[in-house]
């Protein structure tokens, strides 16, 4: 269970003058992962997992708005969003009660480690019988869903729209949130939509513009 530099340190107190880089050089690797990595915990519970996080949105008045964002880890569904230009504790408790009512809560909740998230937020989460899993400090990486998501997000939408207030956020993400859900294919999950999009081989092709033409969804009828 010691590392090189602590087998090192006790070859050189035993009168051993070589290197560090030898120790390791000879030590003995491990065949596989003492205990289940973060990728496997994410993999092998995604279906009993949702994430969140906040979005930092400019308008065009340079004010800063918040979209707050929960995914599904299973289909990588956007669950819920909500709008908002001061984020407290209070009104993200809020936010959960309603993006879980009854009893539709994941069994873990993976967020980082932003302040916002105080007592208010993480007492009304262990009331809803949900596991609290802040990701380690400046590892964004623990949190991948939503980080996709969130550039997603940007690079479909919000860099192709000036937001005018939190209304025209609500707005915009609102009619963003069903073409990303029932529309939009992802590679992670075979080229198929969150909400599984049915294959058509018959009928005429159509074109439904999306965000003013953004984006299109083609069916047929």
């Amino acid at each position: 269970m010691w590392g090189a530099p602590r087998i090192h340190g006790e070859l050189l107190k035993l009168g051993f003058e070589i290197a560090e880089s030898t120790v390791s050089k000879y030590m003995i690797r491990p065949r596989g992962t003492p205990s289940q990595t973060w990728r496997t915990f994410l993999r092998n519970h995604a279906d009993a997992i949702a994430a969140i996080d906040l979005c930092v949105v400019p308008t065009v008045t340079f004010e800063c708005l918040f979209a707050f964002l929960v995914v599904g880890h299973g289909r990588r569904q956007l669950l819920w969003f909500a709008v908002t230009r001061h984020p407290t504790a209070e009104w993200l408790a809020q936010q959960i009660m309603e993006a879980f009512p009854w009893d539709t809560a994941p069994t873990y909740l993976v967020r980082d480690n932003d302040g916002t998230y105080g007592q208010a937020f993480t007492s009304r989460v262990r009331a809803m019988g949900i596991r609290d899993r802040p990701i380690s400090p400046r590892s964004p990486w623990q949190n991948p869903y939503i980080e996709r998501l969130i550039g997603t997000l940007r690079r479909d939408c919000l860099d192709h729209v000036l937001i005018y207030g939190e209304r025209h956020l609500r707005r915009v993400l609102t009619l963003y949130s069903p073409y990303y859900n029932e529309t939009r294919t992802h590679l992670g999950l075979g080229k198929d939509a969150p909400l599984r999009r049915a294959v058509e081989r018959s009928g005429t092709i159509i074109t439904t513009p999306i965000l003013s033409g953004s984006h299109h969804r083609y069916a047929r009828i």
